[in-house]
Formats: structure tokens, C-alpha cells, sequence
């Protein structure tokens, strides 16, 4: 497996792994699947210097992909960055989300982080244990505050310092 900065031809494969998501309730709050098009601006907002967009590939595929997003648009949250990882269902418990997180976590100071944010559903158990086997805590719950139909969901706030 390689992990590298994520070109504009990898995003229907990055966008085709998030959508899947969207179908099971577990990893994301967004309802209704993304275009490429939709995702396009989101995608040009990465930088590899600042907040990279990495993806992970076996044999040419791409079966994860990890992002950093600014936190909070105020300079004393500026060493914060939030990140979110995604596997392709058919890769999971391989160790990929394990290897993309620690990579995170390995090149945070050359990116001028020191200090990273995840949001988990509380419901998403797996990634919990991923975030928390890596020196994560638990800095927050936001009770009942995603509504999937007819259930609600928390949201957990994971952090690390890492500088």
C-alpha cells in the first residue's frame, strides 16, 4: 500500500468510497450521496503543504483516503486541524484507516499542526477504537444531535495534541 497526495482523477474514486458511507448511517452525517462536480470545490480547498488530502492505494486502486480541514476560521485555533477518514468498505480491518492516522500524526508538525480533531458518530464504535488505539481521547459529546429517520445519533469529539 502507498499513501500520496490525492490528484483531481482520484476524486470520483475518493467520492465513490464517501458516498458508500452515506448509505450506512455509521460514518457520516451527510443523508444523500455527493457528485464529483458538488465535491470539486471541496477537493481544490486541500493543500499537501497545509491540509493535505491523502489517499491510500493498493494496486492502483484507491481504498482510503484521509483529509485535513481547517477547524475554526480564527487565528488561535490556526494549529488545529480537523481530519476525517474514510476505507472502502471491502478493505476494512486491514489496517488502512491505522496507517492513514498515523501518517497524520507523523507529519503534523511539518504542517504546522499541533493539534488534531476528529468528529465520530457515537454509534460508530470501529473508529473510535481506531482514534482512541492511537492516543486519541474523548473530548466531547454532543448528545442526540444527528437525526438518521428515525433514530438519533451523538456526536463524539476526539483529540490528540501532537506537537
Amino acid at each position: 500500500m502507498i499513501i500520496r497526495d490525492a490528484l483531481e482523477a482520484d476524486l470520483p474514486a475518493i467520492i465513490e468510497i464517501y458516498n458508500a458511507a452515506t448509505v450506512t448511517r455509521i460514518s457520516t452525517a451527510l443523508l444523500e450521496p455527493v457528485s464529483v462536480e458538488e465535491r470539486l470545490p471541496w477537493f481544490r480547498r486541500h493543500s499537501p503543504d497545509r491540509f493535505p488530502l491523502w489517499v491510500a492505494e493498493i494496486d492502483g486502486r484507491i481504498v482510503g483516503w484521509l483529509s485535513f480541514h481547517e477547524f475554526i476560521r480564527r487565528p488561535a485555533y490556526g494549529g488545529t486541524a480537523e481530519i476525517s477518514i474514510y476505507v472502502n468498505e471491502k478493505f476494512r480491518r486491514r489496517g488502512i484507516g491505522r496507517q492513514l492516522l498515523e501518517k497524520a500524526i507523523a507529519d503534523a508538525s511539518r504542517l504546522k499542526t499541533r493539534t488534531l480533531v476528529g468528529y465520530v458518530l457515537g454509534h460508530n464504535e470501529e473508529s473510535l477504537r481506531l482514534f482512541e488505539g492511537l492516543g486519541f481521547q474523548r473530548w466531547g459529546r454532543l448528545p442526540r444531535i444527528a437525526r438518521f429517520e428515525e433514530s438519533e445519533r451523538d456526536l463524539v469529539i476526539v483529540g490528540r495534541h501532537v506537537a
